[in-house]
């Protein structure tokens, strides 16, 4: 009965945690398994190609266009957000179909399988207006501001950039580099930085409505065009996409869209493009069956509704979009603390025993997950399968990996807490309890362990608290915990309310976390 009793409870432990793991694994609405999902990889604080807008859905141009182009093949679109610095391992691995979110094809021409160019882009300068700063010469001693791997770094430091480019890196006081736009713009507006570079359709979004405190520079830096990105030789899937395109130019639909997003300025895709940067023939397409009555009427080029800049939301509203973030937050806080307690003590078990071997990889262990960046163990679990084993992972897997990547790091430090917590103990106990006959294990648990958990409580309070901020760095999976995406909406909304509604609920769990392990250290001092 007793064996039946611990096995239900087992049984109902793994059927929570495969519940919760639906929740949390689950993939993007819509997503289909079958070889029609079509997957756009994309950076969701690019605002207007991709982002998130008020109501908490993803839109921009590239989004809008890959949508039409899902349309007319009866794909599934899933809207994928990445971090931007793991995109291609994203695409290699075929976690994407393709990268299309402003992405520029000058200088990566053969890195990717590329779709001909559908938008003319420049890089241009923002300024604030009481700078005296007149043109680009005006830089020099000046501190300029870029975001990191992006089409502005490598126009003034790349291999390709310009001798004039160059010299205006070198006459600079600094080159500082970014993760986003919306850190550059607020560096820009509290004058620690003299000027921001950045993509010219980004820029105009950005500065709607800040035009008394800002400016566009007259010149240019670079020249560039936007493509979208397949795996290297993927070429039919390049030439599916392509094809829609050129309907989609051919019945007005790619115009209308370009309208919408005030872009049509810089729409290049044409007719004229008879090869692709590879040399392969673009195909053609059958124009007989298409019609210009294919576009909607009521959005002739008179009519096409102007997509708006993301409304301001209200601090209700952005908690409210923040909620679902808030709940992976917790999942990944509550489920690496399940894993990573009791590892971590089967780690000082191994690192405490008497047999070397066992005593160093231990050893080994603690010190590599110690000495390492926890950012890069979470992309070693997750791009490991695919690297080293050949093995292609579900979308559903990212999480796994962050709970993975999670454990086994803090396993590792609760295990060196442990220790200290049990070496601490005087050697004197483990003599006495030997005299009065208790056996190792009956020393283990009723006398060594809890002046253990009793003497650790105050670091290991530290880890905890240390955990719950920890959390944010799943951003480097792409997986969308709180504070991804309040940089998701704080970009689309350029300002930093989003951030600060996140800093307040890290604080307020942050303060229940503190709070409870008070009272469990107090509940433990029974000898004062």
């Amino acid at each position: 009965m007793q064996t039946m009793t611990k096995f239900t409870k087992g049984a109902l432990l793994c059927a929570l945690l495969c519940a919760m793991s639906g929740l949390f694994f689950a993939d993007t609405p819509g997503q289909a398994k079958e070889q029609t999902a079509f997957i756009v990889g994309f950076d969701a604080e690019f605002p207007p190609y991709g982002y998130m807008d008020e109501s908490g859905e993803y839109v921009g141009f590239d989004l809008s266009l890959a949508e039409e182009v899902c349309r007319r093949n009866d794909w599934t679109l899933v809207k994928r957000p990445i971090a931007w610095d793991s995109k291609d391992s994203e695409l290699k691995s075929g976690s994407i179909s393709c990268l299309w979110n402003g992405f520029t094809m000058n200088g990566r021409e053969k890195d990717y399988t590329w779709s001909t160019p559908y938008v003319d882009n420049s890089q241009v300068v923002i300024i604030r207006k009481d700078s005296g700063i007149k043109e680009l010469s005006d830089l020099k001693g000046k501190i300029l501001v870029v975001q990191s791997d992006s089409s502005a770094l490598a126009a003034l430091t790349g291999e390709d950039a310009t001798d004039d480019n160059k010299k205006l890196a070198d006459s600079l006081k600094e080159l500082q580099q970014v993760g986003d736009y919306n850190s550059a713009l607020m560096n820009l507006e509290s004058g620690m930085v003299d000027a921001v570079a950045m993509d010219y359709g980004v820029a105009a979004y950005q500065l709607e409505g800040k035009e008394d405190a800002f400016a566009l520079l007259d010149q240019r830096i670079s020249t560039e065009k936007y493509g979208i990105g397949f795996k290297l030789g993927n070429e039919k899937l390049r030439d599916q996409v392509q094809t829609s395109l050129l309907e989609m130019l051919y019945d007005g639909t790619f115009e209308r869209i370009a309208k919408e997003w005030k872009l049509d300025s810089s729409i290049c895709l044409s007719f004229d493009d008879k090869t692709y940067v590879d040399g392969k023939a673009v195909p053609d397409i059958d124009t007989g069956s298409l019609s210009k009555a294919t576009a909607n009427p009521e959005e002739s080029s008179e009519n096409v509704k102007v997509k708006e800049k993301a409304k301001k939301m209200s601090v209700q509203e952005i908690t409210r979009q923040l909620s679902s973030g808030m709940l992976a937050t917790l999942a990944i806080f509550f489920l690496t603390l399940l894993f990573s307690m009791p590892l971590g003590l089967l780690l000082t078990a191994i690192r405490m025993s008497r047999f070397k071997p066992l005593q160093w990889i231990a050893k080994i262990y603690i010190s590599i997950m110690r000495g390492t960046p926890l950012m890069l163990q979470l992309l070693v679990v997750f791009f490991a399968p695919y690297y080293v084993l050949d093995i292609k992972t579900p979308y559903s897997y990212r999480f796994m990996a962050v709970i993975i990547g999670f454990s086994l790091n803090y396993a590792a430090y609760f295990a060196e807490i442990y220790r200290s917590g049990f070496q601490s103990i005087p050697i004197g106990q483990r003599e006495a309890a030997s005299i009065m006959g208790y056996s190792r294990l009956q020393t283990f648990f009723h006398i060594l362990f809890p002046q253990m958990v009793k003497r650790v409580m105050p670091p290991v309070t530290n880890e905890i608290i240390t955990l719950v901020k920890d959390t944010s760095l799943a951003f480097a999976l792409s997986y969308a915990e709180m504070f991804t995406m309040a940089k998701q909406i704080a970009a689309a909304q350029t300002s930093l309310t989003a951030l600060f509604v996140a800093g307040v609920f890290y604080y307020i769990f942050n303060f229940i976390v503190a709070y409870v392990m008070e009272l469990i250290e107090k509940r433990l001092d029974y000898y004062r």
